[in-house]
């Protein structure tokens, strides 16, 4: 039996509500609502559980995160988080961002692409599965400065964020990571993250100017 999770249905309905814009007309969701939905529908078919981690739609394998939706402004995307590991048959996963290491995604812009892909999204959410199931981790080069644990949980837990992350320069990052690990105490590190989060989302550097765009 499909089971709804109703967090999800209110996500399409007001947005992750995690900035000023959520339940508002100018959420990125609203630009994507369909093709979320059938993306949605999709993975409902597969023995996935649908959960709402970090504001957007995330699908569980034993409780462990295997696959996530979200909106950008661009596009709207679904994430394969151990991507890396995954044969892509058709060519079609890409890098969230230049020096991403284990997620891959695929970005549609219309409802046609993602119905044209469907069977082929099957066959990927399946092979999505079994790599879960099989324990299989994928290979992580750290950086000189490594990740914080929070960090990095963060990032494979927001697909979004992570994608926005990694599309930043070296440097950006570099500047991130050390501002982020410097505090002793896990949650001061936590507060940072997200105190930082709408810059990582804006493609600014730690120091850039903030700009609302």
């Amino acid at each position: 039996m499909i089971k709804l999770n109703p967090a999800v249905d209110k996500f399409l309905i007001d947005g992750c509500m995690r900035c000023k814009l959520g339940a508002t007309p100018a959420c990125k969701v609203n630009n994507w609502r369909e093709e979320l939905e059938i993306l949605r529908q999709i993975l409902l078919e597969s023995e996935l559980t649908e959960d709402l981690k970090w504001g957007v739609p995330c699908y569980t394998l034993n409780n462990k995160n295997v696959i996530m939706l979200s909106a950008l402004k661009e596009s709207c995307v679904i994430s394969f988080l151990k991507g890396s590991l995954m044969a892509d048959s058709a060519g079609i996963l890409q890098k969230p961002g230049e020096n991403s290491q284990t997620a891959r995604l695929i970005r549609f812009t219309d409802s046609g692409s993602v119905l044209k892909l469907a069977d082929v999204l099957k066959s990927y959410i399946q092979e999505a599965v079994d790599i879960e199931r099989s324990g299989k981790k994928a290979s992580v080069s750290r950086n000189p400065e490594p990740l914080p644990e929070e960090l990095e949980s963060a990032l494979n837990e927001d697909a979004e964020l992570k994608s926005a992350f990694f599309a930043l320069t070296p440097g950006r990052q570099r500047g991130y990571i050390i501002y982020i690990s410097q505090p002793k105490q896990a949650q001061s590190r936590l507060n940072r993250i997200e105190k930082c989060r709408d810059k990582i989302l804006n493609g600014e550097g730690l120091n850039d100017k903030y700009s609302d765009r």
